[in-house]
């Protein structure tokens, strides 16, 4: 009684299996990468020596069709051969047969979309589906959409200016009649092909495969805003004053929130501070959003600079040059020997992404050279509502009022 076994491999996909898969001892084994050339042969050989069993591990390994693997299965019939398959269940009934037919025409579409992804990351080939809002399929590459590619840009500009995803989002649709909506426009910012690199359905990410509407400078202040955004209340990330989402009320532990009052039939407006969730009789009073405003500035202006002398940073410059020349040794690998494996390739354009990501989460700027421009007043006094938030968010976890019969204390706690 001979027993054979046969096994297909798709190499963009999986590794060959094992010989001890089987559980069993065979008498020959047939196996596949990529093509079907055992197979036939095994086909062949059993018309000159009797086979009583065969065994496989998936029905989709006998071919690359239903119809394929019908007539296989057929041919292994006429010849007397019992199929074995260890991965699935046996089917008894005509019933069962189409079920298991229906479901192997699925998951060998399933499998040629798989190879096609797979294809298209060697050669570095935007994935199937739509181009991105901003650029158009070209003929390997996404190019740039001229007609689309400005808005895409403007919004990206405006979230680096103002560090709001809401903000972004109604300025894109007030300017240029483009409505998205927030998660949309969440998507855009974290998309790695507004900044040249290709993201593939297995998470791999090749950089620099087409023009970006992003520089690589933005873009990494882009992920360092979401990251601080993050910390904060969705709306308060977006609101449009400097403290909200920062102040804290000490004695009720509650968030305070930025309330607008305007005085009966005059246009000049007042701002409080409030808590949203006072649990103390009586609840807590509003404070004057100035006064905390300029409590804030001298605060920031005092003790920033003593706080970052203390911080036992890392040489932040020698890391990112680090990085850069890891970067730019494996650049020169890809360009020096274009007969390397494809595969090959892959990886190391695949690790060259990941260096590139991490560079881009090094802090930007020397914080102790920062201290000494925001340390100043009038630094503070000359910008926006928006450029102060912008900053505060910079330096600032959260700021701690502190009430002491008429008068009010700040407790600054910064973020390192």
């Amino acid at each position: 009684m001979k027993i054979i076994a046969y096994s297909y491999t798709e190499p963009l996909l999986e590794a060959a299996p094992a010989a001890e898969i089987w559980g069993q001892e065979v008498d020959r084994t047939y196996q596949d990468l990529g093509g079907r050339q055992q197979l036939q042969q095994l086909l062949k050989d059993c018309q000159t020596e009797p086979v009583k069993y065969l065994l496989i591990q998936r029905f989709e390994e006998l071919g690359d069709t239903v119809q394929q693997v019908c007539a296989h299965l057929e041919q292994l019939e006429n010849l007397g051969i019992q199929l074995i398959v260890t991965d699935e269940k046996q089917t008894e009934n005509r019933v069962n047969l189409l079920k298991l037919l229906a479901e192997l025409q699925r998951s060998q579409h399933s499998r040629s979309i798989r190879k096609g992804h797979a294809r298209n990351r060697i050669k570095s080939l935007p994935p199937p589906g739509k181009a991105p809002y901003g650029y158009r399929r070209g003929k390997d590459k996404y190019a740039i959409d001229k007609t689309a590619s400005p808005a895409v840009k403007d919004f990206f500009e405006h979230f680096l200016i103002y560090g709001s995803l809401r903000g972004s989002v109604r300025h894109l649709a007030k300017k240029y009649n483009k409505k998205i909506s927030v998660s949309t426009g969440r998507r855009w910012l974290t998309n790695p092909a507004y900044r040249g690199d290709l993201e593939y359905q297995n998470g791999e990410v090749i950089s620099n495969t087409h023009v970006p509407i992003i520089s690589r400078e933005e873009a990494a202040q882009v992920d360092r805003l979401l990251r601080r955004n993050s910390r904060l209340a969705p709306r308060s990330a977006s609101a449009p004053r400097s403290l909200a989402g920062l102040a804290i009320c000490a004695e009720c532990k509650s968030s305070m929130t930025v309330a607008k009052v305007t005085a009966y039939r005059k246009d000049k407006e007042y701002l409080y501070l409030r808590p949203i969730n006072c649990s103390q009789q009586p609840k807590c009073s509003g404070i004057s959003y100035e006064e905390v405003l300029q409590l804030t500035i001298a605060g920031i202006c005092r003790d920033l600079p003593d706080a970052i002398a203390q911080l036992q940073m890392p040489d932040i410059q020698g890391i990112k040059a680090g990085i850069a020349g890891a970067i730019a040794s494996k650049q020169k690998i890809i360009e020096q020997l274009p007969a390397l494996i494809e595969s090959g390739i892959l990886d190391i354009r695949t690790e060259v992404a990941e260096l590139q990501s991490k560079l881009a989460k090094m802090p930007p700027v020397n914080l102790r050279e920062t201290a000494q421009t925001v340390s100043l007043p009038q630094f503070w006094l000359d910008l926006s509502e928006s450029e102060r938030r912008f900053y505060f968010r910079e330096f600032i976890d959260r700021i701690e009022i502190i009430r002491e019969n008429s008068e009010v204390d700040l407790q600054i706690i910064f973020i390192f």
